[in-house]
């Protein structure tokens, strides 16, 4: 990055790399274009007292235009640059101070100079970003001739290092700000990862526990009962063995969404491990459950889980189904919906066993 030592030496290089870099350094800051702030407010009213001007003006040069953070005594928020005296304060170091500006050639013609406001004294200290860059200025003016002693030109200079740091602190809080919404968005996604199965994006055993157990403790506070699926894919070693790992994968992705299409999006859905997959139905009777868990069978029947192989590939379940009520443990419902699954593997797979009502 330029240093000030690096600053341009006549108005006539705003489309060079350094001013492109210090037009940069103003916009990180954020603060063109930005509703009026007591803080800036204060300080243009102190800068006018101390300094005995008229008018006083917190200014930021921008490419084409000079913008007024504050201002007392002009009644606007920009100007154009081409009457800006201030772009000329931005090309050198501390104040810039024009004691007659009718006397000077590079003001003698400014409109605001010939016409109205007919500004005749300015005195502007150099606002300056933490890595060197000139932004704009603090500045005071009026319609007489004039100096400022040597304690108002320290003044005015103090006030526009306050200028500075409030900015410095604003785009502090801003970056804070940011990085707290980065570190939350993180630990979301870390706590999405944690919960979740990375293959197929469904909760984890671990997880799926979780919110049985919270299902069941709303069930005997009174909500009402629930069902539970256990799903096994047939014979999924076979699509390993002959096919490969990441078509078994594949497959695994594919039943995922068939899951996801066939129940509810109130339903919970969890991948318990290898090929076997649990639904948990809040509010379904066995009656629903089993329904639910024909009308899966139905889809699979009619849905092949690899289009590109010769034949396309389908595939078959087995499901067992129980109740949660208020009387049901986590170990005891996932125990019996493990043996009706055993039943149905028993019985001929391809099918669903729900426990007697």
């Amino acid at each position: 990055m330029p240093s000030p030592t690096t600053m341009p030496s006549n108005v006539d290089t705003y489309s060079s790399k350094y001013e492109k870099q210090r037009l940069q350094a103003l916009a990180n800051y954020q603060v063109l274009d930005t509703p009026e702030e007591s803080a800036f407010d204060e300080i243009v009213e102190v800068a006018s007292i101390i300094c005995e001007a008229p008018i006083s003006v917190v200014n930021f040069v921008d490419r084409d235009r000079q913008w007024f953070k504050s201002e007392k005594g002009l009644g606007v928020r920009e100007t154009p640059l081409d009457v800006s005296i201030c772009k000329h304060a931005i090309l050198q170091p501390g104040l810039f101070i024009v004691p007659d500006t009718t006397q000077d050639p590079r003001f003698a013609n400014n409109p605001l100079v010939t016409g109205k406001p007919h500004l005749r004294f300015y005195a502007g200290a150099l606002l300056e970003s933490h890595d060197g860059y000139p932004l704009g200025t603090l500045c005071v003016l009026d319609y007489q001739p004039r100096e400022l002693t040597e304690r108002q030109c320290f003044a005015l200079q103090a006030l526009a290092n306050q200028v500075m740091a409030h900015l410095e602190l604003m785009l502090a809080h801003r970056e804070q700000a940011e990085l707290i919404l980065e570190l939350k968005t993180t630990r979301h996604e870390l706590a999405k990862r944690a919960a979740t199965d990375p293959l197929t994006g469904l909760l984890n055993r671990r997880d799926f526990e979780q919110r049985l157990n919270q299902e069941l403790a709303l069930i005997q506070r009174g909500a009402p009962p629930a069902a539970l699926i256990l799903i096994d894919l047939d014979h999924f070693k076979k699509v390993n063995d002959t096919l490969g790992h990441q078509a078994g994968d594949n497959v695994l992705l594919r039943f995922t969404e068939l899951c996801r299409e066939a129940f509810r999006q109130s339903d919970v859905i969890g991948r318990w491990g290898g090929e076997e997959f649990v639904v948990m139905l809040p509010g379904s009777s066995l009656a629903e459950a089993q329904q639910a868990a024909e009308r899966f069978h139905e889809l699979l029947a009619t849905t092949p889980m690899l289009e590109d192989t010769s034949p396309p590939l389908y595939i078959t379940a087995s499901a067992g189904v129980c109740s949660l009520t208020g009387s049901s443990t986590l170990d005891e419902c996932l125990l019996r919906a493990d043996e009706l699954l055993y039943q149905a593997k028993e019985q001929g797979r391809n099918r669903t066993v729900c426990e007697e009502q």
